[in-house]
């Protein structure tokens, strides 16, 4: 039997190198292409409901005080910028107030959430014709708001 030389051994184990290589290669493609198009594809279904979907309602600002709210519509300076013929306001940078009804309207919201959103946020609804980030954002307390919000809608 003729020597095989070290040359000759490195050759024959990278090529069985290679081919163990192949193979574990081909072995995990198998794998992967055996559990691809198995099984039926599940669709979920339509659940059944009885009966009526309860309709998300937006939350109702709790009742305040029109005559407390008077008094923060003036100590807030609102009439300073707002006309509101309830409070003897007559300012003009910012919407009419006595108006309030026709805006609640076109934003497609009830009086009180609207009034209610657009002290707490000013930049949610902007009347056409008025910039946005001009009126300070509301900085009282939440029966404050409510009571302002009472007074303001109290008349419509």
């Amino acid at each position: 039997m003729a020597a095989v030389t070290h040359q000759e051994t490195y050759s024959l184990c990278r090529y069985r190198l290679a081919a163990v290589r192949r193979l574990a290669l081909l072995a995990v493609l198998g794998a992967l292409v055996a559990g691809c198009g198995g099984e039926d594809t599940v669709q979920p279904l339509p659940e059944t409901v009885e009966g009526t979907v309860p309709q998300a309602q937006p939350p109702t600002p709790a009742k305040g005080n029109p005559t407390a709210g008077k008094q923060v519509f003036t100590q807030s300076g609102c009439g300073g910028c707002h006309t509101f013929k309830p409070a003897g306001s007559t300012g003009t940078t910012g919407p009419d107030l006595d108006k309030l009804p026709d805006y609640a309207k076109t934003a497609g919201k009830p009086l009180d959430a609207f009034v209610h959103e657009s002290i707490q946020s000013p930049d949610s609804y902007v009347e056409k014709g008025f910039p946005s980030g001009v009126m300070p954002a509301w900085s009282g307390d939440e029966t404050q708001l409510n009571d302002l919000v009472a007074f303001l809608t109290q008349s419509s």
